[in-house]
């Protein structure tokens, strides 16, 4: 799993982060991989840089079965010479879309790496595989190819899949043809090939191109022992037709001698006969016909035969003749050419004479029993070559782009590195194409880096490593020559004699002055990069010559099959002199135009390592692994790598792909940038997070140090695309329901418009049809019910079965369908009902039974009743559901069905009024057979206790009573509102909360007198207080009661008497998004606030009647804390008020005062009690918030609800109690409200606290008081206990307890969050509880 951030945390620390401000994090990636590692994935992270330590990794990793390793973005391969579980479906899958540090090393990552490059960057890829001779070349290609071809794009279209299954099947088919077993590999590719596969613009595959390098065609001719030929010779002979074993007289190939010189002609595990197949079945793919597939085993088979011509020496003993001419006669009948041709072909030689510039004579030379065979050899060579490559031609046109091209991916699988006992011009060419690879991943990946880290101007310290472009001088340099153009220079004057003309060589390589070169007198040797090499001079100009004679070309153009001379294009000019290029040419311009075509690639590098030369598994040879690891430079290549940066792009590259990281370059998608490249890719990288020291600006350049920052700035450049896509999704989404709710309107709309839909139309026919003569069930009233119908949808396919049981005319239309019982009649027993299905259509009504045949449910059609027939029908007078159906000549039918008014109803219209309708005012339903005599009867008998679903018994159905008959369907009640959506704080797209409406700016009523409750000696009797509880205008302003610290990002710290305006109330767990005066949002628990009243503005008050003198005179109201007193005439209690404060009107009530807030004051004011305990001392109440005061009677402090650890302790009695009385509690301010219509319940319930009030609220509050429970402090809404609100353990937070009592033990608060303590006389009661965080 990778994630984008810093270094793992602890939990705690985690927790900790969350609850702070967000920080700007370093962007880099994390890697955690379940599987247990095996040494170092990426070698760069060695500790140790030598050698040694590299192979120590590489066998470490290898004995794991795990054979791949990076350096960077380098792979390197440990053939395993046997099958492991790592390339299967599965496997391929986990690869796509992932990067490369997201997984294990692999194939599979490199070939995604490239095609998301290609893709990303707009930029050819080729992938350079290198190795030794049986290193795993050729397998690692095939993958690649495989994955390529599965993961790209275009797969849903036939042309596109078409062209993925022949770039797939050019594998089988070049395999059989260019690959050989050698004594290191089973399937030694014995010639280059460099697969292009073309991509649209979209990424799909529309073509291929293959070019293919130097085949060693000496193979055909000879193999040493322990090596095989070509493939396809031994797949012929083994899984050809009989047709063509026929004709061309195909047998095994032990008869063959190009086939059994080796004596080797099976290979372990192979299977020569299947191989076969998949090639004919490769041939058949890239469009291959019967006849081009039978010419090309003509010339196999020619090969063949030709390999068993011998020769003998004639009677003279110089000159060579055929000793048995069964092979000869067939090889000239398999070329179609006589056999006198033939023989002359390759055993004479046709030599002409100059003089001068004049031509001379022309001779027939007879040819030794050596020269002969040379000839036959080289046509033998020449067929197979020129087979070979019109193979790969018929590929590229059959792989020719079948859309327009845009971008490609290259693919290089070429022969390895070759040392053996005796090297020749074939080991030459292929190590000097194998040095320009070299040279290649030299220049690209050591010396264009560090040179291009000197040129942008990065501090750098230059790292040494070995250049071989001096052996690929020496080798095809033309001044001063090198070894190609000295074996030029020897074919050239010594043409005619071979041996002549490889003593010239050796003579001119003896002058030769080089480091890297030792000529030995008939051998050279030469310092390559893997080694060095002893190549034998002798037959070497004979090789590169490689032309065909005049003899044979003039044997083949005169052969009558088409295909055979098609092969040799080239027409036999006879007076030419201009020397044909040699094969040293050839293969000098073939590597230069590969190297060319590399460079313009961005490469890809896969190093293979041979372990062991027995092709064995599980066998590491340390000293051979140790040597390709020292020649491949794979030590220094980590040094670069390590010292060096993981990516280097031009700044316009740069912005070009990174430009939607930052608002600066983007908006909306768009490239907006108008500045200069360099503070572009400044602006990108310091907005994406990516820490200074991770990447450096050269004079042209972005350089990114470590890899996982590249592959960070990917991902966010994904995610940014992920997110418009979502918010491409959630408009159109939007756009959809907002379509489909006005489509929605608009149909009701005009439904409404005509009047009635169909199903309220005939739901009104019902009506009409029972005429207010049968009760009424309560379902059958509401104003959504409608007449459907068909409640069983039958008419819909997943009906076909009951339709089909049934027996239904496909030409009939369904109208109703319903589960239903009918009445059973049985004989000196009572009826019963049997659950049946009942159908009806515009022509008759079907019952479909449901029997048990063999223990299987079987539907069957259990009658059918024609509407024509129908001549009535039944109910009782109740609100039962039995209908009773009477059939003309047959017996009635009695069914019980939940919509029998809508069955009768269709019946009804469907026989146009002819089935009338009668009501049975007894409750009798008489059921007659088809004589018209009584078959059984229902009584419907009305019975209270009876509920709403009602059965059979003994003939008697149990009705309650219904509704009244005459009533109708109820009106549509109007639509609800649709609720609001829920606002994710978290989200900054769309968090776009609705402002509350401003208030409205009322002017308060001023007074300054406050104005007392007339007493009985008043005359004029004062106008009662205004009524502020009765018209509070709805407000979003709420004060806060207590103290809350956030504890998670989505929470918010509010302070007492702070004022909060609430945007949300719709979470049901009790917390409410809120935001404070400074504009921060967030969740905070709803019990913890008091909403602000804005009282309507009450009317002017009339002036006060002067008082007498018995009314006691009201004073102003001191401050909180201080208490002032009157003494009036009679008695009565003090009053006390807050003075001339204006928008305040107060009036005595009984023994309290009654304060009215208007809008614009500030904090309300609180209700004072005053009163005169048994001793004579006075004693205040407030109903007000908890404060932090240390006065006895006071409330306990609030505080955040500790989150509980460990087990949870019961409650105590208190803490049960102090409960009990909050629930009462509220049930008696229920209580008080509704018997106080105009007075303040809490003025009411106070009194009583003091022991003036009575009755019921009296005896509540004398249960209140002796709790000690304050009536202002919320009742918590509930949390998980244990938890909070992320899901880690709670904390535990104490706050102060109260001030202990003049006498006995200080009391406790325990950290439990349901616990309640304290002295037994009183409760403390603890804040409110905190709710679960809304998810």
């Amino acid at each position: 799993m990778v994630q984008l951030g810093r270094k793992q945390e602890t939990e705690s620390a985690a927790h900790k982060a969350a609850r702070q401000a967000p920080v700007r994090k370093k962007a880099q990636w994390q890697l955690e991989r379940d599987a247990k590692r095996l040494g170092v994935d990426d070698m760069t992270l060695l500790t140790s840089l030598t050698n040694q330590a590299i192979n120590s990794n590489l066998k470490l990793r290898f004995d794991g079965d795990e054979i791949y390793s990076y350096i960077g973005h380098v792979l390197i391969s440990v053939n395993p010479f046997r099958q492991l579980p790592l390339y299967g479906k599965d496997v391929l899958d986990s690869y796509m879309g992932r990067s490369r540090l997201e997984m294990p090393p692999h194939v599979f990552a490199i070939a995604e790496s490239a095609y998301k490059q290609m893709i990303g960057y707009n930029q050819n890829q080729c992938v350079i595989i290198s190795g030794e001779s049986g290193a795993g070349k050729t397998e690692a290609a095939k993958k690649i190819m495989s994955y390529i071809a599965t993961v790209s794009a275009g797969s849903s279209s036939s042309s596109i899949q078409h062209v993925k299954d022949m770039i797939l099947a050019t594998n089988p088919l070049l395999e059989s043809f260019g690959n050989a077993q050698t004594l290191r590999n089973s399937n030694s590719s014995r010639f280059g090939k460099y697969l292009e596969i073309l991509f649209d613009t979209q990424g799909a595959p529309v073509g291929a191109k293959i070019t293919n390098y130097l085949l060693e065609k000496g193979r055909v001719v000879h193999q040493v022992a322990g090596e095989r030929n070509f493939h396809i010779f031994y797949q012929l002979c083994q899984g050809a037709e009989d047709e063509w074993r026929n004709e061309f007289g195909l047998g095994a190939p032990e008869h063959y001698t190009y086939t059994a010189m080796s004596n080797t002609f099976t290979i372990q595990g192979v299977d020569d006969v299947e191989d076969y197949q998949q090639v004919m079945h490769a041939m058949q793919i890239i469009g291959l016909n019967r006849d081009e597939i039978r010419e090309i085993h003509r010339v196999i088979c020619a090969i063949l035969w030709l390999g068993n011509i011998m020769f003998e020496e004639a009677q003279n003993g110089e000159d060579a003749v055929v000793s048995d001419y069964d092979p000869l006669n067939s090889a000239a009948f398999i070329l179609q050419v006589a056999p006198e041709a033939l023989t002359k072909a390759i055993t004479t030689r046709y030599v002409e004479t100059q003089r001068g510039m004049r031509k001379g004579s022309a001779y027939e030379v007879p040819l030794n029993v050596s020269q002969a065979g040379a000839v036959r050899d080289a046509l033998s060579k020449a067929l197979y070559s020129k087979l070979f490559d019109w193979i790969v031609q018929r590929l590229n046109v059959a792989l020719q782009q079948v859309a327009t091209a845009h971008l490609n991916i290259g693919i290089l699988d070429i022969y390895g590195f070759e040392i053996f006992e005796n090297n020749s011009f074939e080991q030459l060419s292929i190590n000097y194409v194998n040095e320009k690879l070299q040279q290649i991943f030299i220049e690209l990946t050591l010396k264009a880096e560090q040179e291009d880290y000197v040129r942008e101007g990065i501090a750098w310290t230059p790292i040494d490593y070995f250049n071989n472009k001096i052996v690929c001088d020496l080798i095809e340099e033309k001044r001063p020559p090198g070894v190609f153009s000295l074996l030029n220079d020897a074919c050239a004057t010594a043409h005619a004699d071979p041996e002549a003309a490889d003593k010239a060589f050796a003579q001119r390589l003896g002058g030769m002055q080089n480091a890297h070169l030792e000529p030995r007198g008939a051998s050279f040797l030469i310092k390559h990069y893997a080694g060095d090499v002893y190549y034998d001079i002798s037959g070497m100009t004979d090789k590169n010559k490689d032309q065909l004679s005049k003899d044979l070309l003039n044997l083949v153009s005169g052969s009558s099959s088409n295909f055979l001379t098609s092969l040799f294009p080239e027409k036999v000019d006879q007076n030419s002199k201009k020397r044909p290029p040699t094969a040293s040419d050839l293969m000098k311009s073939s590597a230069v135009a590969l190297v060319h075509a590399l460079m313009q690639c961005n490469p890809h590098y896969i190093r293979c390592i041979k372990p062991n030369e027995r092709k064995a598994a599980r066998d590491y040879d340390d000293s051979l692994c140790a040597h390709q690891i020292k020649y491949l430079g794979l030590l220094e290549n980590i040094r670069v790598r390590r010292a060096g940066f993981a990516a280097r792009n031009p700044f316009e590259q740069f912005i070009e792909r990174f430009f939607l990281l930052s608002r600066q370059t983007c908006y909306a998608g768009e490239l907006i940038w108008n500045g200069d490249a360099k503070t572009g890719c400044v602006a990108i990288l310091k907005d994406s997070c990516i820490d200074k020291s991770e990447w450096q600006l050269g004079k042209s350049k972005v350089f990114i140090k470590s890899p996982e920052t590249l592959f960070a700035l990917e991902t966010l450049r994904d995610r940014y695309w992920q997110i418009m896509a979502i918010r491409i999704q959630r408009a159109w989404r939007r756009y959809q329901q907002y379509r489909g709710e006005c489509a929605s309107l608009i149909q009701r709309a005009w439904a409404e418009y005509r009047g009635l839909s169909v199903p309220v139309h005939m739901r009104d026919l019902g009506h009409d049809l029972l005429g207010g003569r049968k009760e009424r069930r309560r379902f059958s009233l509401i104003a959504y019910r409608k007449f459907m119908g068909d409640y069983m949808n039958l008419a819909e396919p997943s009906g076909a079965i009951i339709r089909e049981a049934a027996q239904l005319p496909s030409q009939e239309l369904i109208i109703f369908s319903s589960p239903c019982e009918i009445l059973h009649t049985r004989l000196l027993r009572s009826s019963k009902a049997t659950p049946r299905i009942i159908i009806m259509t515009d022509s008759s009504i079907y019952l479909v039974v449901t029997k048990i045949e063999n223990n299987i449910a079987v539907q069957r059609q259990d009658r059918k009743i024609p509407l024509s027939m129908i001549s009535g029908m039944t109910m009782s007078n109740l609100q039962d559901n039995w209908l009773m159906i009477h059939v003309n000549d047959a017996d009635d039918l009695a069914v019980n069905v939940d919509f029998k008014t809508e069955l009768a109803t269709y019946i009804s219209f469907q026989t146009k009024k002819k089935a009338r309708m009668d009501i049975a005012p007894g409750g009798q339903l008489i059921l007659n057979d088809r004589k018209g005599k009584k078959k059984g009867t229902i009584n419907i008998v009305k019975n209270e206790q009876a509920g709403q679903h009602t059965t059979l018994k003994k003939n008697t159905v149990q009705v309650a009573s219904g509704a009244d008959p005459s009533r109708r369907t109820n009106k549509k009640p109007k639509r609800k509102p649709r609720p609001k959506k829920l606002v994710n704080p978290n989200s900054k797209i769309g968090n776009r909360a609705a402002r509350p409406p401003p208030a409205t700016n009322r002017t308060p009523v001023k007074s300054n007198q406050a104005h007392s409750t007339p007493t009985q000696h008043s005359s004029t009797p004062a106008p009662p207080p205004p009524q502020t509880n009765g018209a509070v205008q709805p407000s979003n302003k709420y004060k806060v009661l207590y103290d809350f610290e956030k504890r998670e990002e989505t929470e918010m710290t509010i302070t007492i008497d702070e004022v909060v305006t609430i945007l949300n109330k719709e979470n049901p767990n009790g917390w409410w998004l809120a935001t404070n005066s400074s504009g921060e949002k967030g969740w905070v628990p709803n019990s913890y606030l008091e909403e602000v009243k804005q009282p309507m503005a009450a009317p002017p008050l009339p002036p006060k009647a002067a008082a007498p003198a018995s009314t006691p005179v009201a004073v102003p109201r001191p401050a909180v804390g201080t208490t002032s007193q009157t003494t009036p005439t009679a008695k009565p209690r003090p009053a006390e008020s807050h003075g001339s404060t204006p928008g305040i009107a107060s009036a005595t009530i009984g023994n309290m005062n009654a304060v009215a807030v208007f809008p614009g004051m500030g904090k309300p004011p609180v209700l004072r009690q005053t009163s005169t305990d048994s001793a004579g001392s006075s004693r205040s109440s407030e109903n007000r918030p908890p404060s932090n005061s240390g006065s006895k009677g006071s409330v306990q402090p609030p505080m955040m609800p500790p989150r509980p650890v460990g087990n949870q302790q019961s409650l105590s009695a208190s803490a049960l109690n102090s409960r009990t009385s909050l629930h009462s509690t509220g049930s008696a301010q229920n209580s008080v409200t509704k018997s106080t219509n105009s007075q303040d319940w809490r003025s009411e319930l106070n009194a009583a606290l003091d022991g003036k009030g009575g009755g019921r609220v009296g005896k509540l509050a004398n249960t209140i008081s002796e709790s000690g429970v304050n009536l202002g402090a919320p009742v918590p809404p509930p949390r998980p206990v244990g938890m909070d609100a992320g899901g880690a353990p709670a904390r535990n937070v104490t706050k102060p307890s109260a001030p202990p009592k003049p006498s006995g033990p200080k009391p406790t608060i325990p950290s439990k969050p349901a616990n309640l303590s304290g002295n037994p006389g009183r409760s403390v009661v603890r804040p409110p509880q905190a709710p679960p965080r809304p998810r």
